[in-house]
């Protein structure tokens, strides 16, 4: 009987670090919106902001006790203010839960770029790796 509780719990801690692992790869990562498949239109509107010559929208979804999204915030805010053809806007997912939904965003902070058309391009989440996401950005 001991034996076997004990098997139990070696998989289960298995198999919880084993996810852990993987959570933590891919956390940061910038992927690639497939255009067919998983892409959002409409970013400039959910956000609340006109393009205004901008080629792309940095949209971070947040909430209110998340650390890593002061962290991303002030990244994104660096970029933005780096380049001006860049906007970040930060939504509160807990004040505007429909943006989230739309999104399909499950964890904060998410990042979602939207190129000026308002359609998704890129997607972070986590805490983005600032090379990986300004050199994932449009240049034109």
């Amino acid at each position: 009987m001991q034996t076997g509780g004990l098997i139990v719990l070696v998989v289960a801690l298995t198999l919880a670090t084993a996810a852990g692992l993987v959570l933590r790869a891919r956390s940061g990562r910038v992927r690639t919106t497939m255009p067919d498949r998983d892409a959002v239109a409409g970013g400039w509107e959910m956000a609340g902001v006109e393009p205004e010559g901008r080629r792309a929208l940095l949209l971070q979804l947040s909430a209110p006790a998340c650390t890593p999204c002061r962290r991303t915030a002030q990244l994104l805010g660096d970029l933005a203010a780096a380049d001006p053809v860049l906007a970040h806007v930060e939504i509160d997912v807990a004040e505007r839960i429909e943006v989230a939904r739309a999104l399909g965003v499950l964890r904060t902070p998410t990042t979602v770029v939207f190129d000026s058309a308002g359609d998704e391009i890129l997607r972070v989440s986590g805490v983005p790796r600032a090379d990986e996401l300004a050199e994932a950005l449009p240049t034109a």
